[in-house]
């Protein structure tokens, strides 16, 4: 398997945990706000000189003292065929592994969680789970990717292990009523991550003139929500 980037270390990708950051290329979605634009293409279409896992692997043994796990970000890295081989060999060097995903991979997160290949993970939430609304957030979707995203959160509601539901807060899509919709669809979630929208570096172009919401405004939007779950916490850029 091979990764477009690597940062070598971390304090917020893991919450409470020291963490190398692997991002993978390829997504199947194309959500106008995204900042990771240029993970977008698929490995091997691109000039970029994508790292080995072996390579990878090597240094984080020599981290695995310092480090307390791994993060294999995006794009979407449960597209990557390689993705249960990348995890089994970090746990090998008894690191734990936290997974980011947009959540249509139904069964290939389920079989990394049935298998004890994963010790967190933290999905994506787009919009209200309508396919109407999670098409207009997505840029494309086809029914059985939003069927596998419906499958994974209920899931993600039941896992044994550290889950996160989490946001990108874009005021074209997302209201305190959407919020609250996707909190009700996640009651009970152990944390719920609302991040602040960054249009810098957008996929759409018209996206990168928007006026994010404000700190306080993240702030009256985390009280609409945390009647429904345990933990909310906000993430400003």
């Amino acid at each position: 398997m091979k990764f477009a980037g690597l940062l070598k270390q971390s304090l917020v990708d893991y919450p409470g945990k020291i963490a190398a950051v692997l991002f993978t290329r390829g997504c199947n979605l194309r959500c106008p706000y995204c900042h990771n634009g240029h993970l977008l293409v698929k490995p091997g279409r691109t000039d970029n000189k994508d790292l080995e896992l072996t390579s990878l692997l090597d240094f984080l043994q020599e981290r695995a003292g310092f480090l307390d796990g791994v993060v294999i970000t995006g794009g979407e890295p449960s597209l990557n065929p390689g993705l249960s081989d990348a995890c089994q060999a970090v746990k090998e060097l008894g690191l734990l592994v936290k997974l980011d995903t947009n959540g249509t991979r139904y069964e290939v997160l389920k079989g990394l969680i049935v298998h004890n290949l994963l010790d967190y993970v933290a999905m994506d939430l787009k919009a209200p789970l309508e396919y109407k609304d999670y098409l207009e957030v997505c840029g494309r979707l086809s029914r059985e990717d939003f069927l596998n995203i419906r499958n994974s959160v209920q899931l993600l509601r039941t896992a044994p292990i550290e889950v996160e539901f989490r946001t990108t807060v874009v005021p074209r899509y997302h209201k305190v009523a959407d919020l609250i919709k996707m909190a009700r669809a996640v009651q009970g979630a152990r944390l719920f991550t609302l991040q602040q929208f960054n249009p810098r570096n957008a996929l759409e172009a018209e996206l990168r003139d928007t006026r994010p919401y404000t700190a306080r405004e993240l702030q009256d939007m985390m009280e609409a929500i945390r009647p429904y779950v345990e933990r909310v916490r906000i993430i400003n850029v």
